[in-house]
C-alpha cells in the first residue's frame, strides 16, 4: 500500500483548504492508498504531520496557494501545486507525486522555484506563475484580518456612535465610539504594510518581512516625506500614497532584493548576521530609497488615475465594471480569477469608501446561495449527495463563502459555471445601481448584518435576485440537457 502525506492551504483558509484535503483522502481511499493531510486553515494547523508520518510516506503532496515550510520534507518526493488542483484532479496528483524529484536541503519558507520540488500547472509543467501567485496570496491572506477588523470597527463606530452633521455622519470627540473608530482606523491602515511585508516574506523568508513591511508603510505614508508631497494653491500639502498597487510592487521588489542579498557569497563569519542585520538594514534602505526617489511618484500617478476614474464613473460605466467584477468573482469560486477581483475590490476600500467592494460583496454569495436554492426548487435534478451539499452551500453563502458552490461546478461545469457567472454579474450590477458600499473585505449577507454594508435593502435585494437568476438558469440548463438525453435514448 502506497503511503502519502500532504498539506493543503488557501489564502483565506476557510473552504478550499478543507475541500482539497477531503478530495485527496477520498481519492486515496478509492485507490487503495493511505494519506494523511495536514490542513493549514484560518483556525490554525490541524491533523499535523509527525516525523513518523513523513518518514513512512512514499511521496508528499503540497496543494497550497500560500507559503509552506518545506524543510521537513528533505529527501522525500515532493509535488507542489495549487489548492484548486487538490479539489479538481486529486487522482493525477497521487500519480505524479510518486514520480516527483526528491527534495534537497534548504532554508524553511523557500519559494517553490528554489526548493528542489516540482510545481505543476494544468499541463503538468513547471509553473512560474504559481510561485508569483503564491507570494501574492501569502500577502493577501495576512492582510484580510486587518481589513475585516478595521472595517467592522469603523462601521460599528459610525453606525452606533455616529451623529448626522452637515458634513455627513461624524462620531463625537472624546466619546467611547471615537476610541473604537480610532482603533479601527489604525487596524485598517496596517493593511498596506502587511500586504507588502508578507509578499516579501513569501519570496525571501523572514529577512524579507522587515524590508517589505517598512517599505510598504512608506508607500502608505507619503506625507512624511517632502519628496512625496504635493502643495495645493492654498498651501495645503498632500502626501502621495500608492495604496495596494504600491504595496504589491514594493512587496515583490523587497522580496527579490532580500533574496538576492541572501544569495551573495558572504564570508562565513558574516553569514550569521546576514538575516538579522545586513538584509534588514541595507535591504530596507535600498528598497525604501528606491520608492521615495524613483517609484513613488509614477505609482502615485497610476493609483490617483485609477481613483479619479472610479470617482467619475457614470451609471453605465459602473455597470460595465460591475459585470467584470461579478463574472470574475463567480467564475472559479475562490480561485485565482476570483482572488484578483477580490484583491482589487478590497484594495479600493480606502479610496472609494467601499464602492467597488460593494459590487464584489453582492456577487460573492450568489453561487452557493443560487445552487443551494436550485436543489430545493427541483430536487429531482440532483443526487442525494448534491442535495446535502445544497444545504451546506446555503449556509456557506450566508457567510460569504463562495466555495460552497464548488461541488456543483465540479460535477457539472458546463451548466453550473455559466449560471454562477450570470447570477454574480446581475447581483454586482444591481449593487452598483443601488449604490451599495461595503467597508469590509468580505461579502455575503453576514457583512450586512454586521453593519458594514449600506444600504441594506439594496444589498440584500441584489444578492437575492442574483441567486434566483443562478438557480433558475442552472435548472433550465439541466432540464434542457435531460431532455436531449431522453431524445437520444428514444432515438
Amino acid at each position: 500500500m502506497k503511503k502519502y502525506v500532504g498539506i493543503t492551504a488557501c489564502p483565506t483558509g476557510i473552504a478550499h483548504t478543507y475541500m482539497a484535503a477531503e478530495k485527496l483522502e477520498e481519492t486515496a481511499k478509492e485507490a487503495g492508498a493511505q494519506i494523511k493531510v495536514e490542513t493549514q486553515g484560518s483556525i490554525g494547523v490541524e491533523n499535523e504531520l509527525t516525523a513518523d508520518d513523513i518518514r513512512e510516506a512514499d511521496a508528499v503532496i503540497i496543494a497550497a496557494d500560500t507559503e509552506i515550510d518545506l524543510s521537513r520534507f528533505d529527501g522525500k518526493r515532493v509535488l507542489v501545486t495549487g489548492v484548486q488542483d487538490g479539489i479538481s484532479r486529486p487522482a493525477e496528483l497521487l500519480e505524479q507525486a510518486l514520480a516527483a524529484p526528491r527534495r534537497g536541503g534548504g532554508p524553511s519558507g523557500e519559494s517553490v522555484a528554489e526548493a528542489g520540488v516540482t510545481a505543476i500547472s494544468n499541463d503538468g509543467k513547471e509553473s512560474v506563475g504559481h510561485t508569483f501567485y503564491s507570494a501574492l496570496m501569502a500577502g493577501v491572506s495576512h492582510m484580510i484580518p486587518f481589513v475585516v477588523c478595521g472595517g467592522i470597527m469603523i462601521a460599528l463606530a459610525l453606525g452606533i456612535g455616529g451623529k448626522p452633521t452637515a458634513g455627513g455622519v461624524a462620531v463625537p470627540e472624546n466619546s467611547f465610539w471615537q476610541t473604537i473608530l480610532q482603533i479601527g482606523t489604525l487596524a485598517f491602515s496596517l493593511m498596506i504594510p502587511v500586504l507588502a511585508g508578507f509578499i516579501a516574506q513569501a519570496i525571501a523568508d523572514r529577512p524579507g518581512l522587515v524590508v517589505g513591511m517598512v517599505s510598504g508603510f512608506i508607500a502608505n505614508s507619503g506625507a512624511q516625506f517632502p519628496y512625496l508631497t504635493t502643495t495645493a494653491p492654498d498651501g495645503t500639502k498632500t502626501g502621495l500614497n500608492t495604496g495596494f498597487i504600491g504595496a504589491i510592487v514594493i512587496g515583490f521588489i523587497a522580496g527579490y532584493v532580500a533574496k538576492w542579498m541572501r544569495k551573495i557569497p558572504w564570508h562565513e563569519y558574516v553569514k550569521p548576521i546576514v538575516p538579522i542585520l545586513i538584509v534588514p538594514i541595507f535591504g530596507t534602505a535600498i528598497v525604501s530609497l528606491l520608492y521615495v526617489y524613483v517609484l513613488g511618484r509614477p505609482l502615485a500617478a497610476l493609483f490617483n488615475g485609477l481613483t479619479s476614474f472610479l470617482a467619475s464613473m457614470t451609471t453605465s460605466s459602473i455597470a460595465i465594471l460591475a459585470i467584470i467584477i461579478g463574472l470574475m468573482i463567480s467564475f472559479d469560486m475562490g480561485g485565482p480569477v476570483n482572488k484578483v477581483a477580490f484583491l482589487f475590490a478590497g484594495g479600493m476600500i480606502a479610496v472609494d469608501q467601499g464602492k467597488v467592494m460593494g459590487l464584489a460583496a453582492a456577487a460573492i454569495p450568489v453561487a452557493p446561495l443560487g445552487m443551494g436554492l436550485a436543489t430545493l426548487l427541483d430536487r429531482r435534478l440532483f443526487s442525494k449527495q448534491e442535495r446535502d451539499a445544497g444545504i451546506a452551500a446555503l449556509f456557506m453563502g450566508l457567510f460569504g463563502i463562495t466555495e460552497g458552490a464548488i461541488p456543483f461546478a465540479a460535477a457539472d461545469p458546463v451548466r453550473v459555471i455559466p449560471s454562477n457567472m450570470v447570477g454574480g454579474a446581475v447581483a454586482a450590477v444591481l449593487a452598483g445601481v443601488f449604490g451599495v458600499h461595503d467597508v469590509v473585505m468580505h461579502g455575503g449577507p453576514i457583512v450586512g448584518v454586521l453593519g458594514a454594508c449600506k444600504p441594506l435593502l439594496g444589498f440584500f435585494s441584489a444578492i437575492l435576485i442574483g441567486a434566483l437568476v443562478t438557480a433558475f438558469m442552472s435548472l433550465a440548463l439541466k432540464r434542457l440537457s435531460a431532455r436531449k438525453k431522453d431524445r437520444a435514448v428514444t432515438a
